[in-house]
């Protein structure tokens, strides 16, 4: 069975209710390919907001981050319940930035991973390596690191997108070349099929991410073994809608 084409829009720590109210003016319309599975990963405190404003479209809706345990004192976290009770069935979990900017570490993110999918969660979590990582020629011992924390925890690859987003290409401006990305997306389904199943390989979804553009989403969508993108800062723009559209 052909893997569905999926575009994730992270729209990070940006937007207020006027700015939402703008973007779903556009997002919600479209058009929108309807081949193509829609998620948007918004701030915490915007999740019921924004799950009102698309509901009954193509768009559904993602938290940014979430906690591996359901309540208790963890102040400033968000458990899986919480979001759901939003209307949210989605959480981006492991973005670069949480590693590298919070210090979130695999095995944090594994277990993370593992209490959301066990919460009822549809989970995308984010591998990557760094710019020294790659000319250190470590890019796959990176990705396989990081999938390896992961691996024990998840129980249901159904309710798994994987998004490979190399760090050095998030919001940079540079991008992995559409050869450069299929060669690391294809290293990954390898591995899951000698670490996980032939199946899981052939059916999971690999997202790559890491400056997306309008000008660069069909050449990157393309590519056998990428199956659609994670967008930072153009799922804040109109681009948003040519990047969903990619395989049109």
């Amino acid at each position: 069975m052909a893997r569905k084409f999926f575009v994730g829009g992270n729209w990070k720590m940006n937007g207020d209710k006027a700015s939402i109210d703008e973007i779903c003016s556009w997002l919600v319309p479209g058009p929108l390919d309807p081949n193509t599975e829609v998620v948007v990963g918004v701030p915490g405190c915007y999740l019921q907001y924004v799950a009102d404003k698309v509901a009954g479209s193509q768009v559904a809706v993602a938290a940014q981050n979430c906690y591996k345990a359901g309540k208790g004192a963890f102040t400033g976290e968000l458990a899986p319940a919480m979001i759901q009770d939003c209307g949210v069935n989605w959480v981006i979990l492991g973005h670069s930035e949480r590693r590298n900017v919070f210090n979130e570490t695999d095995q944090l993110i594994g277990e993370k991973v593992g209490f959301a999918l066990q919460s009822g969660l549809n989970v995308l979590p984010c591998i990557g390596e760094k710019l020294e990582e790659r000319e250190a020629g470590k890019t796959t011992e990176v990705c396989f690191r990081q999938l390896s924390a992961m691996l024990p925890h998840i129980s249901d690859w159904s309710k798994v997108v994987l998004a490979y987003e190399p760090v050095w290409a998030i919001g940079t401006g540079k991008t992995a070349t559409p050869a450069q990305a299929q060669e690391v997306h294809l290293a990954i389904r390898e591995w899951l099929g000698q670490n996980v199943s032939p199946e899981v390989a052939a059916a999971v979804r690999i997202l790559y991410g890491g400056s997306v553009t309008a000008a660069n989403c069909k050449e990157l969508a393309a590519c056998p073994d990428i199956d659609g993108s994670l967008v930072g800062g153009a799922s804040l723009k109109k681009d948003f809608i040519a990047i969903v559209n990619a395989c049109q």
